[in-house]
């Protein structure tokens, strides 16, 4: 990743640290997937991920200030954490997924996450990313008795997975 991007633009900025399909389906899967370490998100990925393309893609986050990482030592995994950056990408996420619902064809069980942050938005979106600060960054949640929005997204994610009666 660059440390300068090739233009002044916002637009191209971002692009350049976010424009690559495998460094969001990361992002993605750290933060709606709470997957932390580099087993996880190479066992999990829905996409088949190669380990080479998801070390570079790890490494690219870091070095763009998107994730940080912290070795795990003997016998420990290393844990990946988003940080402010990273944890800002939350709506940009639920903008993309509501794209993804209108032009592009999804699944039901993994579209379903998706269509609640559209439906829910920019409120549950905070929440998310309230929560993801707290685990990632070890910021408590301003209000500790909000439903946790990891935990609405799940259970819609689970309604999809239960057979109609």
């Amino acid at each position: 990743m660059r440390d300068e991007p090739r233009s002044g633009c916002a637009i191209n900025a971002a692009v350049e640290a976010l424009g690559d399909r495998w460094s969001l389906i990361v992002l993605r899967d750290v933060i709606f997937g709470g997957r932390r370490h580099f087993r996880d998100l190479l066992a999990h990925s829905e996409e088949g991920i190669a380990s080479n393309i998801l070390s570079s893609r790890l490494k690219s986050l870091v070095a763009g200030g998107l994730l940080t990482h912290e070795e795990g030592g003997r016998g420990r995994r290393g844990t990946y954490s988003l940080t402010e950056a990273g944890i800002q990408t939350v709506p940009i996420m639920a903008v993309l997924g509501s794209w993804g619902l209108r032009h592009r064809p999804t699944t039901p069980e993994l579209g379903v996450r998706a269509r609640l942050l559209e439906q829910a938005g920019p409120p549950l979106w905070e929440d998310l990313m309230d929560e993801l600060r707290e685990t990632h960054l070890g910021i408590p949640r301003p209000d500790p008795d909000r439903p946790r929005a990891s935990q609405l997204l799940q259970e819609a994610y689970e309604r999809t997975q239960t057979p109609s009666p």
